[in-house]
């Protein structure tokens, strides 16, 4: 069987089972242009490293092309359009995976300010635009795409709750908001001088011309805000602040907050993970990132459990 086939073959299946694969598509989308529509059968182990490699240093791409040909390979080799895998086995040394930032109140005061300054007339989009966007990711806990998707159908701000439609994993689930947010956003739509913003289908945030906000342009005015903002990691590390650290920024924030108030954790997190999107907290671990403060509030959380306990 020819690349190509193998590989629409391959993607088709695993969107029947649900997944947006979109990414993964796109790797093995470049993988058929650098080999060329061979036959799957006649692919070498060379050929593989080659790609999985590239031309430039080695980075933690790699290991995302690593793992959507490992995927491809499996599904073959259960069809039988090869017959042994000739995936090789030499694995560079990657980078650090990438550590979540989490943004201090002040430095979260600072992006916000900085707003005005980063969105001039040669940015698409108006300063209230991102600054409401970026309110909204961080006290909603969103991610971008869901945050830049949104439109007026989805938004009920006369019950504070938001749609998100369609997200990862093609899943729809109600979002409440607090009041402070909620008002925020009430304040944002009196604020809009758009003809058709009233529209059910018009985009909650968009550039001055109604289109919605894309991902490159959101991308790279939030680089120049984090610089305009001062917000940085240390030592010039590889990672810098993300526009998708904003959610795991609320998410933390979140749970410390219920650390200081002795709220019952063992209750909240399930309504945690189901109001992040999540199926089960396997999924939401991955956003419960260590700060030196969450660490304290828990120290402190198991000590006054201890004594309780000690006492009886």
């Amino acid at each position: 069987m020819r690349l190509s086939d193998s590989v629409a073959e391959y993607v088709t299946y695993k969107r029947a089972l649900g997944m947006c694969f979109n990414t993964e598509a796109h790797l093995l989308a470049s993988f058929c242009r650098h080999l060329g529509d061979v036959s799957i059968a006649s692919i070498t182990a060379d050929e593989i490293q080659s790609y999985l490699d590239g031309e430039t240093p080695v980075s933690s791409y790699w290991r995302r092309k690593h793992t959507a040909l490992t995927g491809l390979y499996r599904f073959a080799l259960a069809r039988c359009y090869v017959t042994t895998s000739p995936f090789p086995f030499i694995c560079p040394r990657l980078p650090p995976p990438l550590v979540p930032y989490i943004y201090s109140t002040a430095e979260l005061k600072r992006l916000l300010d900085a707003t005005p300054a980063v969105c001039t007339r040669q940015v698409p989009f108006d300063a209230n635009v991102l600054r409401n966007l970026l309110l909204l990711l961080y006290g909603a806990c969103l991610r971008p795409s869901e945050g830049r998707k949104l439109t007026m159908q989805d938004v009920d701000l006369d019950h504070a709750v938001l749609c998100i439609r369609a997200t990862k994993f093609y899943k729809t689930r109600l979002v409440p908001l607090g009041k402070d947010l909620n008002t925020a956003l009430n304040h944002y739509l009196q604020q809009r001088n758009l003809t058709y913003a009233d529209a059910p289908d018009a985009h909650l945030f968009c550039c001055r011309e109604g289109q919605a906000l894309s991902k490159s342009s959101l991308g790279s005015s939030f680089r120049r805000l984090r610089v305009a903002a001062g917000v940085k990691r240390q030592h010039d590390a590889r990672y810098q602040p993300r526009l998708h650290d904003l959610r795991h920024t609320g998410v933390v924030h979140r749970l410390l907050a219920w650390y200081r108030s002795g709220a019952d954790l063992q209750r909240l997190l399930p309504q945690l993970a189901t109001y992040l999107g999540h199926v089960d907290l396997s999924s939401t671990q991955h956003y419960l990132t260590l700060t030196p403060e969450l660490l304290q509030e828990a120290s402190l959380c198991f000590e006054r459990y201890a004594m309780e306990n000690h006492h009886e």
